[in-house]
């Protein structure tokens, strides 16, 4: 395993990168959200074309079939063959740096789907240049907590609509379990459990190499790439497998724990967590940087309540959400036909081993439920109206810095803690 890099030379980088953004940033158009009516068309920008864009490109495929005139009209990447392919099928410009897509006066929102490391700083430069931001997950890498602090700055400054990439925040159960906690139907909340588990690499190992002779030059920007990561000679795996190196992400922490924690702090309201404690390893995939298993556990700042997220490459076996409470428990099922409901059941103090469970006190069907716009269509609804987004720079920023704490806490291997007052991890 490489050592692991220090915070100072990633200040310095982010302190470099902002120099020179800022010097782009002037010669970049502010045309912040400039199309508000409804038979505008949006201009959308792809930052990265790769497995995950596909994904952000099939939702803007979507949306668009539900009448939300947006359209795809500039690509970029750092590989030229991934982005012309992308640019092709939907007939856009292609760019091979996302300053020059940023500078194009026809794009109003991007989309990020890059390695974590160049989240932040493209989401940066895009609201500096007044576009609005749809981000995947996690919002920054692991060792980039100042850029962190940045970012959400950035958006507060700019007035710039971001939203992150955790769809679980546009899922109808979800915001009925908020108001049900909310109201106080399970009582005080207690602890909560989340996990991601999953049998098989294909997150990591698994994602393709799209042409082991390739190599660094015109078609190929390894320097883009590497950003503020440690400079090291160019590697084919490195580029096209970046989910198995620390320098680029995480593992479960990064991978996993965004999908399910990030619903589970806002159903809460916890805010930052007081400690973390983190462990892990790899025990079972062994040619690679991160950790397959990873478990962390967190007390919160804003009322006496824990929670626990299991992050497993090892079992198919999926942990169901649950909410924990004085008065009783909400368990979320995700999963197969039962997929976005929730069931609600009391906890007697007269229960006693032995005892018939409970029938749940309250069932939820999502398709009873009112309609709900997709996270892609709030998104674009926020885009055109400035609404706050469900899962904006302040969501963003506690899962970010949540996650931060629990990478520090495995790497560190002892507890960590929030400085409420500095705003530091310590």
């Amino acid at each position: 395993m490489n050592p692991v890099q220090g915070s100072e030379p990633t200040r310095r980088a982010f302190l470099q990168h902002a120099t020179l953004a800022a010097a782009a940033a002037a010669a970049l158009p502010t045309r912040a959200h400039a199309k508000t009516k409804a038979n505008e068309t949006l201009g959308i920008g792809l930052i990265g074309c790769g497995g995950r864009m596909g994904g952000h490109a099939a939702s803007y495929d979507y949306v668009k079939k539900q009448g939300v005139n947006v359209r795809i009209v500039a690509v970029c990447d750092t590989y030229r063959p991934r982005m012309e392919r992308m640019g092709k099928k939907y007939g856009a410009k292609m760019y091979m740096d996302h300053r020059e897509l940023l500078a194009d006066p026809d794009v109003d929102a991007v989309s990020i789907a890059t390695p974590d490391h160049l989240h932040g700083y493209q989401a940066i430069d895009a609201m500096k240049a007044g576009k609005g931001v749809y981000c995947e997950k996690p919002v920054t890498h692991w060792r980039q907590f100042e850029l962190t602090k940045e970012l959400a700055r950035v958006a507060k400054e700019t007035g710039c609509v971001f939203q992150l990439g955790s769809q679980g925040m546009s899922d109808p159960a979800w915001a009925k379990m908020r108001e049900l906690v909310q109201q106080g139907l399970i009582g005080q909340p207690i602890h909560a459990e989340c996990g991601y588990f999953r049998v098989g690499d294909w997150g990591e190992r698994g994602m393709p190499i799209d042409d082991e002779n390739a190599q660094p030059g015109p078609d190929l920007n390894w320097e883009a790439f590497l950003g503020d990561a440690p400079k090291r000679p160019f590697d084919v795996s490195r580029y096209f497998r970046w989910r198995m190196y620390e320098d680029y992400s995480g593992g479960p922490s990064t991978d996993l724990f965004p999908h399910s924690f990030t619903p589970v702090a806002s159903i809460l309201s916890l805010g930052m967590p007081r400690r973390v404690v983190a462990v892990g390893g790899k025990y079972r995939y062994s040619d690679r940087e991160v950790p397959d298993t990873w478990l962390a556990t967190y007390q919160f700042e804003r009322q006496d309540c824990t929670a626990v997220f299991e992050g497993i490459m090892n079992s198919n076996r999926m942990q169901t959400p649950e909410f924990i409470g004085r008065d009783g428990r909400i368990i979320y099922n995700g999963i197969g036909q039962d997929a976005h409901r929730y069931e609600v059941y009391p906890d007697a103090p007269a229960w006693r081993m032995g005892d018939t469970p409970a029938e749940p006190a309250e069932r939820f069907d999502p398709a009873a439920a009112p309609s709900q716009p997709t996270h892609m269509e709030d998104f674009f609804e926020a885009v055109r109206t400035r609404k706050p987004t469900r899962c904006n720079e302040d969501e963003a920023f506690i899962e970010a810095a949540t996650l931060l704490m629990s990478v520090e806490s495995y790497k560190q291997k002892r507890q960590v803690r929030w400085d409420k007052e500095r705003e530091e991890i310590v």
